[in-house]
């Protein structure tokens, strides 16, 4: 934390779209709120709107897949930020990126894609080939792949094998806080196996993997913490210092 108070300044109010999780959105909320304060120091915090929506709902879409429905249900909560003040919106989430367009199209404030500073990130490393791990709509739907692959990024998926499993820990256990050492080591194993496919670093394509596998699990192997990376840009972007 910066101990010196570096005065407020003019800065754009972040709408969080989020409660899928509640524990992906309490970490969005402090990364973002340390951004700042690490920017601005002395107890400066975060100008920001949480709308946080029903979790068994979007669940509920997810296993239907009700994608239209899902699409019309965030982008209402999200119109709620604008209208409250948010002057951009980051949704909470990387699964129901899925319907990001949907999102897009009902808001007049800018809405801040998650597969964008990861794919900044990625090219800033000199890497053209990644690993997907997340929800098995993450991995089934085309958000990443094609948002990656616009940029000159291969993507890699784990084999198909492996969904079920990689799905259920998220949805059964991190969206509930649970971490299970068994759960830990099936992650680790899916990202040797995609490291083996010619994956050069891994994506971590959900926003509660991060409470089960660190880089320090992998350290020869950049993993892209894709809450961290959104959160960053959600601070500069609230500093005026992106338009991105």
């Amino acid at each position: 934390m910066n101990g010196d108070d570096a005065g407020g300044g003019e800065r754009r109010t972040v709408g969080i779209l989020g409660g899928m999780s509640s524990q992906s959105t309490v970490e969005y909320y402090r990364l973002i709120d340390e951004g700042i304060n690490d920017a601005r120091g002395g107890h400066h915090a975060a100008e920001l709107l949480i709308r946080s929506v029903d979790f068994g709902t979007v669940e509920r879409f997810i296993r239907t897949e009700q994608w239209d429905d899902a699409g019309e249900y965030l982008a209402g909560a999200a119109t709620d930020l604008e209208a409250g003040g948010a002057d951009f919106v980051v949704m909470a989430t990387n699964t129901m990126h899925r319907v990001a367009p949907r999102i897009e199209a009902a808001l007049s404030v800018p809405f801040v894609h998650i597969v964008d500073p990861a794919a900044d990130a990625i090219h800033a490393k000199g890497l053209d080939a990644v690993g997907i791990l997340g929800t098995r709509a993450t991995m089934d739907g085309a958000f990443y792949r094609e948002r990656f692959e616009a940029r000159g990024i291969d993507v890699i998926l784990p084999d198909r094998s492996r969904f079920d499993e990689l799905d259920r820990i998220i949805f059964e256990e991190l969206t509930k806080g649970e971490v299970r050492e068994s759960s830990r080591a099936f992650y680790l194993e899916a990202i040797d196996s995609l490291v083996e496919r010619g994956a050069e670093s891994i994506v971590l394509g959900c926003t509660e993997i991060e409470l089960l596998v660190e880089q320090t699990d992998r350290p020869g192997v950049p993993l892209f913490d894709t809450t961290a990376l959104h959160a960053e840009r959600a601070v500069e972007r609230s500093l005026g210092q992106t338009d991105a």
